[in-house]
C-alpha cells in the first residue's frame, strides 16, 4: 500500500502524456494529410457512383481496421437508412489466408485475393503503419496492374509503399500506435464526407 500514490501518480502522468501525444500527432494531421484525404474521398466516390468498390487489406491492427472501415461503408457509420456501399476486407476469411499462407506463401494472401476480386475501377485502400508490408505491396502492384485506384494509409515516411500507390495519406509519426490512431481517424473522416456527400 506504501507504494500506491506513487503508481497512481505514474499511472495518471502515463494516461496524460499518450492523450497529448495523439492530440498533438492528429493536429499536424490537418497540414500532412488534408489534401491526400480529400483526393481519397473523391476517388472513393467516383469509384461509388461508378457501381464499383473498395478493398481493403492490411497486417495486424491494421487487419482490424480494415473491417473497421469496411463495415462503415457497408452498414452505416452515422447516416440512418442509406443505401449500403460495396466494401470488402481482404483480412477476414480464415480458410482463405491460411490457404493462401501455406500454398502460395504469406506474402501472397492479399495479391491473390486482389488478382480473384479486384476490378478495373474499383479502390484498394492498403495500410501499412510501416509502408514496408511485403504482401501489402505485392497486393498494392496487383490492384495496379487491374486499374484500380489504391490509396495508401501509411506511417513514418510512407516506406516503400510511398512510390507504389495513387494516393498516400501518411500520419506524421514514427510511433505505430499514434499512426494506427491517425489511420482509423481518416478513416472516420473519409467515410463521414462520403456519406454525407452521397446521401445528403
Amino acid at each position: 500500500m506504501a507504494h500506491l500514490p506513487l503508481t497512481l501518480l505514474y499511472r495518471q502522468k502515463y494516461i496524460q502524456d499518450e492523450l497529448n501525444a495523439s492530440a498533438e500527432t492528429k493536429k499536424k494531421m490537418f497540414e500532412a494529410c488534408a489534401g491526400d484525404i480529400l483526393k481519397a474521398v473523391d476517388a472513393i466516390i467516383g469509384a461509388f457512383n461508378n457501381k464499383k468498390k473498395v478493398l481493403l487489406c492490411g497486417n495486424g491492427g491494421s487487419a482490424a481496421d480494415s473491417q473497421h472501415i469496411a463495415t462503415e461503408l457497408v452498414i452505416r457509420m452515422s447516416k440512418p437508412d442509406r443505401p449500403a456501399l460495396p466494401a470488402i476486407a481482404l483480412t477476414t476469411d480464415t480458410s482463405c489466408l491460411t490457404a493462401g499462407g501455406n500454398d502460395i506463401g504469406f506474402d501472397n494472401i492479399f495479391s491473390r485475393q486482389v488478382e480473384a476480386l479486384g476490378n478495373a475501377g474499383d479502390v484498394l485502400i492498403a495500410i501499412s503503419t510501416s509502408g514496408k508490408s511485403e504482401n501489402v505491396n505485392r497486393a498494392i502492384n496487383e490492384a495496379k496492374k487491374k486499374g484500380m485506384t489504391v490509396i495508401g494509409f501509411l506511417g513514418k515516411g510512407g516506406g516503400s509503399s510511398k512510390e507504389l500507390v495513387d494516393i498516400p495519406i501518411i500520419i506524421p509519426s514514427n510511433d505505430t500506435q499514434r499512426i494506427q490512431e491517425g489511420h482509423i481517424t481518416v478513416a472516420h473522416i473519409i467515410c463521414g464526407i462520403v456519406e454525407n456527400e452521397m446521401f445528403s
